[in-house]
């Protein structure tokens, strides 16, 4: 049976990964940084799944230095996955910083993510055939990345953030693999995008969430073009399990890329592109003092 730790379990297309991996059978591990919300998520899958094997871990990705806790709380010699979903959208018109200094967005969505591969990393690649599931976003595709401002220093636009953001985690995740094969480690590096998900095309998951008739009803037109974040989640849990997806694949929603069944896509080269990839890996080992594919014994200098 797979072991899988999902980041940002506590709620939306993570709990749905959650929820659907524990159904197939593997052993979830919630990663939440609310602990109250990691229990109220358990409950609700214990409730459709009643069998379910769960943990859950406090993840907070925005604070660089609990990863080393959170890996070590772990437990675990092997891993079969990690699905790289938790995230923040802000909507304040300031910047606002991680404890490190770091701008909250590209600290949570990406930097926090570069560094909790670094440390799971040895448990990875130990692991035969382990995999990264990385949650783009469709909103990458119109983005791109100002290497000499990934903290958006300069114009800070809340919304521009989080497509860099998430730019920045699939330029990671087809490095990875582009990476991993060089090694010519098992381990794969796999990219998933949920399409367009909605909260009110979403079921219900009490004591967790609940929506109302009301919210569903109002959301029913754009179920044309969307979907739920349950379906959603599927494409995100076929890349974690069906064993016929390849390291440095792009999967999303049939429709468009906004909604339906999971399909394999041909990403846009920007998301592929190896000098954006390498500048970026440089300036995330540089920020974080990790590189995931370094030897633990070998130092990374900091970026001052």
């Amino acid at each position: 049976m797979k072991t899988v730790l999902v980041t940002g379990a506590g709620a939306g297309i993570g709990y749905f990964v959650a929820e659907q991996l524990a159904a197939a059978g593997a052993t979830v591990v919630l990663g939440c940084r609310d602990t109250a919300k990691a229990d109220l998520a358990a409950r609700a899958i214990r409730a459709r799944v009643p069998a379910a094997r769960l943990r859950w871990v406090r993840l907070d990705l925005a604070d660089l230095s609990s990863l080393p806790a959170t890996v070590a709380d772990l437990g675990a010699d092997s891993l079969d996955a990690v699905v790289l979903n938790a995230g923040v959208l802000l909507s304040g018109p300031d910047r606002r910083m991680s404890p490190q200094g770091h701008e909250l967005t590209f600290a949570t969505n990406h930097l926090g993510h570069f560094a909790l591969v670094a440390h799971l990393a040895p448990i990875l690649t130990a692991t035969p055939n382990s995999r990264v599931i990385t949650v783009g976003s469709f909103a990458a595709r119109s983005a791109r990345l100002d290497l000499a401002d990934l903290q958006s220093e300069d114009d800070y636009q809340p919304k521009r953030t989080y497509e860099r953001s998430k730019l920045a985690q699939m330029l990671f995740a087809f490095e990875l693999d582009r990476r991993l094969r060089a090694l010519g480690a098992t381990s794969a590096s796999i990219v998933a995008h949920p399409g367009g998900a909605l909260d009110s095309l979403t079921p219900s998951r009490p004591p967790l969430f609940v929506h109302t008739t009301a919210q569903r009803l109002r959301g029913l037109p754009a179920g044309v073009a969307l979907h739920g974040k349950h379906a959603a989640a599927e494409t995100i849990v076929r890349t974690v399990l069906d064993t016929d997806i390849a390291g440095g694949e792009l999967w999303g929603p049939r429709v468009f890329g906004l909604r339906g069944r999971p399909h394999r896509e041909t990403p846009p080269a920007h998301l592929t592109d190896p000098d954006s990839a390498a500048g970026l890996w440089a300036a995330s080992s540089a920020l974080t003092g990790l590189d995931p594919l370094r030897h633990p014994s070998t130092p990374v200098p900091l970026l001052a």
